[in-house]
């Protein structure tokens, strides 16, 4: 399906927290692809056609103060993104180039899904019958390896026979040596490979070289260039050539690809841990020449992938949902990084991009889970290990579930709020944990995940028998606002955590416990819709004659069929959202014009009619399609303006995805 969607930013290499380079323009040519944080990760490329200079990506002079006829830009034709690979097609002086981005997130495949490598596939053939000589230029920055500019880099090639192999790193390697929310990668080394081939030409050298390639369809390496290079005086560049001829309509094709070798991933508890791909003793070099000499087939599994989802969404919510999936795809697993502890316990850290740095958050995997538990419940495991470890430690003091298990990619505790009690999130965290909990029971048919934190699942399930229903004055994920009492959907959260944990009982087999939990989140729901009620809709916060908001966390009442609150509940809800919505969507509540996107369409999947969630999420589509801010997808924007109000890949976009699980259903396990 070709994109309508205008994306705000489209993922060209999306791997993890550090490893994410988006395009945040119409056309390739217009700007130098950039980290998710906005800072330049510069790529560039060049064709000759039949010696004449194009640009089809960034641009050639990487400093604007000097001046440099740069190359003109080559047509672009269309651009076409699907959840796991961007596709440029280009044309120009009778040849057409394709330039495909595919990172294979794969979540059924670990090993793939953790393996840092990113394709670039290159074609070309001629566009009117005539034969032409083109030359393929392209290259990356030692931007990429470094946080800021004035640090230095190094540069080698590896020695590997079935590949052309090159390397650039800071030249001081000091893993982990901070956290960070608005920070880029300073150790390890970024690869850029391609096949040992006659046509293939690989080399270092400061960005001149573009320039070089542009007027002379090549570029000599300086051997005097050798010591290490301050990346903003020199921007020294990685660069691949490729030699062909467009012949007819046969498109002739090269393979290039990214890597990023981090060496040390996460900080767990002081002990520093390896990528998952690293398992067994995988050298990089291995890793690579298995990138190549899988192409074929994982190129085949991901567009078979690309096809069943847009065609699966489209049939749950219409042809803009499943363009809004593609756009959250890959955001929502990049922003993630997966390793294992000591014992081999899958571990998957999400990074809370924009919004503080935190690691493993527990409201922002709460909101993500919908795409795994669609694709690889594992992962929702792995992400709620760590929280599940931290808060059995005596370094948690509190009787609740934790917010977060430290800043990332340090996961050696939290230092959100310095830790301070009106910092903390009681219900709110509470209530994830054992909805993620029942979602991975049903997922899976069983409750042996949660039968090892038993006591800890107990523990928050009566902290919110005790004091979820009415909650008092406390932070929650919506605290953009700041403190608020009462909140109504806080204490749907809470009611959907007690029927969570009466579902993981069932599961185990103890169904008299369960029973009374369930009993008592009926009694609950039953007494929240009085304190609730206002008119033909539900307040925002008990009290609140006159206040509305999304209800959001109902959506578990209706996924699991637990049926504790009446239907007619969503369905005044549902009208009200109707009634409620701006140009961009309906608002989070009623105290500002903004809303968040996963939430938008959590609150449209309460629609029983089809028509009633494509009219709830359309909105979102034409944000997307118009906002004026060129960034990976924010989940917090202003439905008037269509503006950035915070926040960027961060992997909540996962939400999305919550119609499809709807569609698809979720096994209720031991479920009365």
């Amino acid at each position: 399906m070709q994109s309508r969607l205008r994306p705000p930013a489209a993922p060209l290499v999306a791997i993890d927290p550090y490893f994410s380079v988006w395009s945040a323009a119409d056309r390739l040519t217009d700007d130098f692809a950039r980290h998710w944080t906005g800072k330049r990760n510069a790529m560039t490329g060049i064709v000759r056609i039949d010696g004449a200079p194009w640009r089809f990506a960034g641009f050639a002079e990487p400093n604007p103060e000097n001046y440099y006829a740069e190359p003109p830009a080559m047509h672009q034709k269309e651009m076409r993104l699907s959840p796991l690979s961007t596709t440029y097609e280009f044309e120009q002086s009778g040849v057409a180039l394709s330039v495909k981005f595919t990172s294979p997130l794969l979540l059924d495949d670990l090993a793939l899904l953790s393996r840092p490598v990113s394709y670039i596939r290159l074609g070309v053939r001629s566009a009117d019958g005539k034969p032409h000589r083109v030359q393929v230029y392209f290259d990356v920055t030692g931007e990429w390896c470094v946080d800021t500019t004035d640090q230095k880099v190094v540069w080698g090639r590896e020695a590997a026979v079935p590949l052309s192999v090159l390397r650039m790193g800071n030249e001081e390697q000091r893993y982990l040596n901070r956290s960070g929310d608005d920070a880029r990668i300073d150790w390890g080394y970024v690869y850029l490979a391609a096949r040992n081939a006659p046509s293939i030409r690989a080399g270092f050298g400061p960005a001149s070289v573009r320039k070089q390639f542009a007027k002379q369809g090549t570029f000599q390496e300086d051997e005097s260039w050798a010591s290490p290079q301050v990346v903003r005086e020199s921007m020294p560049v990685m660069a691949c050539v490729w030699e062909t001829e467009a012949v007819g309509t046969e498109e002739r094709s090269e393979l290039l690809a990214l890597a990023y070798d981090d060496v040390y991933a996460i900080e767990y508890f002081g002990e520093p841990l390896e990528a998952y791909w690293k398992k067994g003793g995988v050298s990089t070099l291995r890793m690579l020449e298995d990138a190549f000499e899988e192409y074929a087939d994982i190129a085949a599994r991901c567009d078979a992938f690309d096809r069943r989802l847009t065609e699966e969404a489209v049939r749950a919510g219409g042809e803009k949902y499943a363009e809004l999936l593609a756009l959250s795809y890959r955001q929502a697993i990049a922003a993630h990084k997966l390793v294992s502890d000591r014992d081999g316990n899958l571990l998957f850290f999400s990074k809370e991009c924009y919004s503080n740095g935190c690691i493993a958050t527990v409201d922002v995997s709460y909101p993500s889970i919908p795409l795994f538990l669609l694709y690889n419940p594992e992962l929702v495991k792995a992400m709620m290990r760590p929280v599940f470890a931290y808060a059995a430690s005596d370094a948690w003091p509190y009787p609740f579930a934790p917010h977060d298990v430290g800043q990332y990619p340090l996961a050696n505790g939290q230092v959100y709020g310095d830790n301070r009690l009106e910092a903390q999130m009681p219900i709110e965290e509470c209530g994830n944990m054992l909805i993620m909990a029942a979602a991975v029971t049903l997922a899976e048919g069983h409750a042996g995940f949660a039968e090892q934190f038993g006591a800890l699942l107990e523990r928050w399930a009566r902290y919110l028998l005790e004091n979820g229903l009415d909650p008092a004055d406390q932070l929650c994920t919506d605290d953009f606002a700041g403190h608020l009492a009462r909140n109504a959907n806080l204490s749907i959260k809470a009611i959907m955590g007690i029927a969570g944990y009466a579902i993981v009982l069932d599961a185990s087999g103890r169904s008299e416990e369960a029973e009374s939990y369930r009993s008592s989140a009926r009694e609950m729901a039953a007494e929240w819709e009085k304190l609730a009620s206002d008119g033909d809709r539900y307040q925002l916060a008990f009290g609140s004659a006159g206040s509305w908001s999304l209800k959001y966390n109902l959506v578990w009442d209706i996924l699991w069929g637990t049926r504790l609150f009446p239907r007619h509940v969503a369905e005044r809800e549902v009208a009200a959202y109707l009634n409620q919505m701006e140009t961009y969507g309906v608002p989070l509540d009623n105290r500002a014009a903004y809303t968040k996107s996963d939430w938008l369409v959590w609150a449209a999947t309460l629609a029983n009619r089809q028509e009633d969630f494509v009219r709830l999420i359309e909105p979102l589509w034409t944000f997307a399609n118009e906002t004026p801010d060129r960034v990976p997808f924010t989940d917090w924007y202003d439905t008037r303006t269509g503006r950035q109000i915070g926040f960027q890949h961060r992997s909540v976009v996962g939400g999305l995805f919550i119609k499809l699980l709807k569609e698809r259903g979720i096994e209720a396990a031991g479920h009365r």
